[in-house]
């Protein structure tokens, strides 16, 4: 996120909280209920975000573990395209050789 898009979000909610005092008002509530409703509101959507943010980081799903999860599938790929024929054939034969000792372990 740039710095600009933070500071309109910003201007955007505390924009949102002046309206719906203005709108809370109008309704007819005197301007301390009013108040205290708007920051209810406020509050409770600043815990709400606080919670899509926490549960992003517990189940890695944020920009920057996505990155480096691409990252690393490109430098893989890369690695796996930069093999010669022969080097190719022995990595499969490495790797055969380990399905067969998991089959084995596994009582297959």
């Amino acid at each position: 996120m740039r710095r600009i898009d933070a500071i309109g979000i910003s201007f955007g909610v505390f924009a949102a909280g002046g309206l719906g005092y203005l709108l809370l008002q109008g309704t007819g509530l005197d301007s301390t209920t009013a108040g205290i409703w708007t920051q209810v509101a406020l509050v409770g959507g600043l815990i709400g975000w606080v919670a899509t943010y926490a549960f992003r980081a517990v189940t890695q799903t944020m920009t920057y573990n996505q990155q480096l999860k691409d990252y690393e599938e490109a430098v893989l790929q890369k690695r796996f395209e930069e093999l010669s024929p022969e080097e190719l054939a022995t990595l499969q034969a490495e790797i055969e050789a380990e399905k067969g000792k998991e089959g084995v372990g596994n009582g297959e």
